[in-house]
């Protein structure tokens, strides 16, 4: 009989936003009169800005014309968007990501998910705790639960950012602004990282998917901000929350071709060609109208237009905050983040919390725990819902005799 990956079965039995789904789905069959308000997984909630929208309604019409309809694309992504990304993202920050750099991608979620297929089975991989489920469970689907995945604690006592290890780490994930905490790294503090990379030859997997939502001048925006990072870090952005991209799936990834590995005989790769092969034999492309759409964010009209929609979820983070701080509960993140990281009152475990603020206030949040061991006894709420909505659950909160 044919064999599975057993390292399937070292996962719990189905994805954190599976689960949660399916408990607000049974306690709405039972309460069908319940106004559920979602500040659980990230999704947004406004549409699609104008000129997006414009530039996919031209993509679609030549789509339907014999002299400009386009089958496969580039399995890269076409030049046209990687080029704006180059000069807008990274070139005019003072940064030099050429556009052959750039991978267009269709999430965040799936590039740092498939990066592994290009590492080594016998790197030591350092994942912080609690974290983005997606980091460690594709390294559970590759390496198993072993002594190869090292986790990272972050809590309240370090400011939840993870400290430089005493031991070696061949690939590190860093995500930030951090999912789920809400929390940054500021300049000095990732100079560090970067220094233990290029000192031990390490991999950096830095996921700067929530860039947009930072604020302060002092947290960078790009890990490539510092100085010799294109040596040591690959990193991954995402369309799906600053433009309104998670039902239209479109990112990009960065690999610099000054980053390098050894292969088991000694010899030195550019990594940069290992993923460009993993992408071209995988991966089909991102599609032309998506891409069309992406590269309407990049115009001044775009970037007006997104820059009004991070503003008004950053607004949803001030309102929780606001009443978080009202209510006087201790939380972190939502300054430079749309996520805001709760502790949990009276000493309540995650899903209790969960259960409570789902029976009593009608709201959904995130379970802590569900992001990992450092995340029991922490709740994460999301900044995605209208004002209404969340001015609403503010206010239920603040009422909520818990």
């Amino acid at each position: 009989m044919f064999q599975i990956n057993e390292n399937y079965l070292q996962l719990n039995e189905s994805y954190l936003f599976s689960t949660i789904a399916r408990r607000v789905e049974n306690f709405s069959a039972s309460h069908p009169e319940a106004d559920i308000i979602r500040l659980g997984i990230g999704d947004v909630t406004l549409p699609l800005p104008p000129s997006i929208l414009s530039a996919m309604h031209s993509a679609v019409d030549e789509m339907g014309v014999k002299e400009t309809f386009r089958g496969y694309g580039p399995e890269q992504g076409y030049a046209f968007l990687r080029e704006k990304i180059s000069e807008i993202d990274f070139r005019r920050r003072g940064i030099d990501i050429s556009p052959d750099e750039i991978f267009v991608g269709d999430g965040s979620k799936s590039d740092t998910g498939n990066i592994g297929d290009i590492l080594g089975d016998d790197n030591v991989v350092g994942i912080t705790d609690p974290v983005y489920p997606v980091y460690l469970d594709t390294n559970i689907m590759r390496l198993g639960k072993s002594s190869q995945i090292v986790l990272l604690p972050c809590n309240e006592e370090n400011g939840f950012l993870p400290g430089i290890p005493s031991h070696h780490l061949d690939v590190i994930y860093l995500c930030y602004p951090n999912n789920p905490t809400g929390t940054v790294m500021d300049r000095k503090q990732l100079k560090q990282w970067v220094e233990y990379a290029l000192e031990n030859r390490s991999l950096i997997l830095f996921d700067a998917a929530y860039e947009a939502f930072i604020r302060d001048n002092d947290v960078p925006r790009s890990i490539y901000e510092i100085e010799g990072a294109t040596a040591c870090a690959i990193e991954f952005r995402s369309f799906s929350k600053n433009a309104g991209f998670t039902g239209l799936r479109c990112s990009y990834t960065v690999v610099p071709k000054a980053l390098k590995a050894r292969s088991v005989d000694g010899d030195e790769l550019p990594i940069h060609s290992l993923w460009n092969r993993r992408q071209s034999t995988k991966f089909n492309g991102t599609p032309y109208i998506v891409q069309k759409a992406a590269e309407a964010v990049y115009s001044p009209q775009g970037q007006r237009e997104v820059g009004d929609m991070v503003a008004y979820y950053m607004q949803n983070a001030e309102m929780i905050r606001g009443g978080l701080a009202e209510k006087g509960w201790t939380f972190f993140g939502g300054e430079n983040s749309p996520y805001i990281w709760l502790k949990c009152p009276d000493g309540m475990d995650s899903w209790t919390f969960f259960d409570r603020l789902l029976q009593e206030c009608h709201i959904v949040g995130t379970p802590g725990v569900g992001f990992g061991s450092e995340g029991e006894g922490y709740f994460r709420l999301t900044a995605f819902n209208s004002h209404e909505k969340t001015a609403e659950a503010v206010e239920r909160i603040k009422k909520w005799g818990c």
